[in-house]
């Protein structure tokens, strides 16, 4: 197994690799994976590092969660935190987010993970008004007491819900969208982060593949890839997809981002780079779909830092071509 830099993942105390692994792509909702293909993924995550699996009880209603549990449970020696997320199975109204609900959603994640105590629960982009409820943190609390989660945080879609969550004591890290696309979270977020002792996990870091410089204007995706369904945000957050970013406008900023990537490394190794070295970004969760995705993005991390003069390129690409467009939006 290859070592990886880890960082503490906030108010968790546990260390995690700076690159995990996401897992949306196991739950099916960037086209079908084979459940061998699934543990191969992971494997081959796992040898190059990763100490840190993110998933939700909504990939593929259950099944990101029990390919990972059934995974752990074949690969014992692999000390990797698992955090999921709960909230997204229920309509999306503040009166579900209680206790009773809390521990139904929990008590079948235990069971799809097969573990009796989860790692990290999230509350999954939930309402806005969620984040402010002291009920809500009660409710976290009891969770704990009970030994049903060890920690809990939350995964917003906003720079405002971060904030407001990072200001609660007991909330240990915050998921929010990151990346070369999305430079908004740099100015407030992180820094708050950081004062809190509040880990930073940086999702859609490659603007649902965008910035892997692979994509055309005359790319089709499948009919059950959320690339195709959700694009105008017809399911869930527009931010989800393509850091909801018109598709035309990403696929030409994503051209003049692949410029940038220094000798000997991908456009999508780059942005991630990027993203780790952002101060506060406690881990960076792409997904994968093949052994040679996770391993291409676990070599991320040892990648040497990225120059200033990278750094200065990318704010300009970032306020000439998205700023106008998605900026106020998140």
């Amino acid at each position: 197994m290859i070592l990886m830099e880890q960082r503490t993942l906030g108010r968790t105390g546990r260390d995690v690799s700076v690159v995990g692994q996401g897992t949306w792509q196991l739950g099916g909702d960037w086209g079908e994976v084979e459940e061998s293909d699934a543990f191969d993924v992971l494997d081959a995550a796992v040898d190059s590092g990763v100490t840190f699996f993110d998933t939700a009880d909504v990939y593929g209603d259950g099944r990101s969660e029990q390919l990972i549990g059934r995974y752990l449970k074949n690969r014992p020696v692999a000390d990797v935190l698992v955090a999921t997320k709960m909230g997204r199975r229920a309509d999306q109204v503040p009166e579900n987010y209680v206790l009773d609900n809390f521990r139904s959603w929990n008590d079948r994640s235990r069971a799809n993970l097969g573990v009796d105590t989860l790692d990290l629960v999230q509350l999954h982009c939930p309402p806005s008004s969620v984040y402010s409820s002291d009920a809500v943190y009660d409710a976290l609390d009891t969770l704990v007491d009970e030994q049903r989660i060890a920690a809990y945080a939350v995964s917003v879609e906003t720079c405002a819900e971060a904030l407001t969550a990072i200001a609660r004591p007991g909330v240990a890290s915050v998921q929010i969208i990151l990346n070369p696309f999305r430079l908004k979270p740099l100015d407030e977020v992180l820094p708050a982060a950081v004062a809190a002792g509040v880990g930073i996990i940086a999702r859609v870091p490659l603007a649902s593949g965008l910035l892997s410089g692979k994509y055309t204007k005359d790319t089709v995706f499948g009919p059950d890839d959320h690339r195709t369904y959700n694009r105008h945000g017809e399911a869930f957050d527009q931010g989800e997809t393509f850091s909801g970013i018109d598709y035309a406008t990403g696929v030409a900023a994503a051209a003049e981002f692949a410029a940038l990537a220094p000798e000997g490394a991908t456009p999508a190794q780059t942005a991630l780079r990027w993203i780790i070295q952002q101060p506060g970004v406690t881990s960076v969760i792409p997904g994968a779909r093949s052994v040679e995705q996770a391993r291409a993005n676990a070599a991320a991390a040892a990648l040497p830092p990225l120059p200033q003069s990278t750094l200065d390129a990318v704010r300009e690409l970032y306020d000439r071509s998205i700023r106008p467009e998605v900026h106020d939006r998140w």
